[in-house]
């Protein structure tokens, strides 16, 4: 029996990019989720959210709880089946996959097989975590998408069900799940010092030992803390820039793709059109033709 998802009834302000794909008891969709006040509903089966590219300051209410968390890349948000949500902003646009299970991820019977109290599995209303173990999977899924249904990929997705379906119970219940502690940061002055260098120098080189200058620190403890604070590398969090900066010259259809390219900081139209595809799942041509946020 088909899952009875909500994709489409919740997330009003977003675009289905591509076709989504469904297997028994589980449904992936990649989405672009733009900015604004969602439809909160009450999801009948348990939704992650894994976001592949941007970047939106997120507040969300669900049963009571009020999280706010960065959605950036590699990060997810769990929402358990019956969760009552009420909250649901986002203050930018992200692409992410939206991977649907059922309210039960494993049935009772084989639970007991491998002697798993039921009464424990309740699953969190998580969000805003990393983890690697989920990106792999997100990963797998993800390259699902787009192809011809075949026995063999059947067989993959029925695996990374049982997979996810595990993980999720063993590290995201009710009575395991903590909040991500707050990692070490760089300082906010020096931060808004590289972050305004790389928007003024979007289109121009812009080397590491560039950006560690301006936080007056060695290009290895900027590295570091950079990726801790932001949640992305300072070569993929410039990469994500020219992308969005892309993204917005797409829409507005006032410049030809080769323009862009340069403008963007890519050097070469092909160099831009391989990198847009790799990280939106696009074409800039594609791309062109979605609804603006």
């Amino acid at each position: 029996m088909p899952l009875l998802t909500h994709g489409d009834r919740k997330y009003q302000l977003s675009t289905l990019v591509g076709d989504a794909a469904e297997w028994e008891g589980l449904r992936v969709e990649r989405r672009l989720i733009g900015p604004g006040s969602q439809n909160c509903v009450r999801p009948e089966c348990t939704e992650l959210v894994h976001i592949l590219s941007g970047r939106a300051k997120v507040r969300r209410r669900g049963d009571g709880q009020m999280q706010e968390g960065i959605a950036r890349p590699g990060t997810s948000w769990l929402v358990p089946a019956g969760t009552h949500e009420t909250l649901l902003e986002l203050d930018g646009a992200v692409e992410c996959l939206l991977i649907f299970l059922p309210s039960r991820l494993l049935d009772e019977s084989a639970l007991a097989d491998y002697g798993i109290d039921p009464d424990k599995t309740q699953l969190a209303y998580a969000g805003g975590f990393s983890d690697s173990t989920l990106s792999q999977i997100g990963a797998n899924l993800h390259g699902l998408l787009g192809r011809d249904p075949s026995p063999i990929d059947r067989i993959f997705a029925d695996g990374l069900r049982t997979t996810l379906a595990a993980h999720l119970i063993g590290n995201y219940t009710v009575d395991r799940w903590q909040h991500p502690a707050r990692a070490p940061s760089l300082d906010p002055r020096r931060l808004k010092r590289v972050l305004d260098f790389i928007e003024a120098k979007l289109g121009d080189d812009i080397a590491l030992e560039d950006l560690a200058r301006e936080a007056c620190l060695s290009p290895f403890h900027f590295s570091r803390l950079f990726h801790e604070t932001t949640g992305l590398p300072p070569h993929r969090y410039v990469i994500e820039r020219r992308i969005q900066a892309a993204r917005k010259m797409l829409t507005s259809g006032q410049s030809t793709i080769a323009e862009i390219a340069l403008d963007a900081g890519f050097g070469s139209q092909a160099n831009f059109a391989r990198t847009f595809r790799r990280i939106t799942g696009l074409t800039p041509r594609q791309y062109r033709g979605l609804p603006s946020y």
